[in-house]
């Protein structure tokens, strides 16, 4: 087994919005919250730029509030990683749209989830959808008046039952301004046992269906196998290791970076443990049983 090569670094918990899926919006974490500090970061990278191909800046939050963001983007950047974030695009100003540019971020995500404030707002609480189209705007003219091919711009919209008469028109939309992709992805729900009002009637964009029980489950057979495990892992803002992107609260904490080196967590003897339960019984980790690694649908 070797080194892997991409990795997850979260550049914060906070988040303006309040979205009722995600433990930042929900402010419900159990775990410490905080900025990621560039001290640790640049510790990070130089301990895995050999082997690190793309670094993945969010879990949790939203990452422009960190102050050091971009300066952390530059730093990748310059060590050669290929670098991708995720935002709600509020904080897109001209300044930051220019410094993003600058920063060299190869691939920008912007969360749009609906494409009228009336819809926008049912899931993103908080939010204001001329500020993604400001943003939107900002990023691709800072983009050709610098003369940069990047960041590959992405326009994300995760499908609820709120937002799924929309799907084609955001399609339209994105396309009219110019961002260089829009991706449909289905939504995560947590307590999707019993049905859910964000749950999507579109059966192709959602992740449940409902079974003979009555009851909605995965549509995807969990498996006792996860690649992730032995290619990937997520790093919270406070240098703790955990396994995928699905452990938002950092229940298995598989190891610190404050005290040990990345490469002694990754081949630690607590990291295998959990790489063999996931083989064992993947069913018995809570984290595991409302995932759809290797489903065929939209991930």
């Amino acid at each position: 087994m070797g080194l892997p090569f991409f990795i997850s670094i979260e550049p914060t918990t906070s988040c303006n919005l309040r979205c009722p899926q995600c433990p930042s919006g929900l402010r419900e974490f159990t775990r410490p919250t905080g900025m990621l500090q560039n001290q640790l970061f640049e510790k990070i990278i130089l301990q895995t730029k050999k082997h690190l191909h793309s670094l993945t800046f969010y879990f949790q939050g939203e990452p422009y509030l960190n102050p050091d963001f971009l300066k952390m983007v530059s730093f990748a950047s310059n060590n050669n990683i290929f670098t991708i974030t995720s935002t709600n695009a509020h904080y897109l100003t001209e300044e930051n749209a220019k410094q993003t540019i600058l920063s060299k971020l190869d691939k920008l995500i912007i969360s749009v989830d609906g494409i009228t404030q009336e819809v926008y707002e049912k899931y993103r609480i908080g939010g204001h959808f001329d500020k993604v189209i400001e943003g939107t705007k900002e990023i691709l003219k800072q983009k050709k008046l610098l003369k940069s091919s990047s960041p590959h711009v992405v326009w994300q919209f995760v499908v609820f039952k709120t937002n799924e008469h929309q799907i084609e028109a955001v399609k339209k939309l994105g396309k009219e301004l110019g961002v260089d992709e829009v991706k449909i992805k289905t939504a995560q729900i947590y307590d999707f046992e019993n049905g859910h009002d964000l749950i999507p009637d579109l059966e192709e964009y959602s992740r449940y269906k409902k079974g003979d029980s009555g009851k909605y489950e995965l549509k995807n057979k969990l498996l006792n196998q996860c690649w992730r495990m032995w290619q990937g892992c997520v790093i919270t803002w406070d240098g703790k290791i955990v396994p995928c992107c699905f452990d938002k609260d950092a229940k298995y904490k598989l190891g610190n970076l404050e005290k040990d080196t990345f490469e002694s967590i990754w081949f630690s003897e607590s990291y295998n443990n959990f790489r063999r339960s996931i083989l064992k019984s993947r069913d018995q980790i809570d984290i595991c049983t409302n995932c759809t690694e290797g489903t065929k649908i939209y991930e």
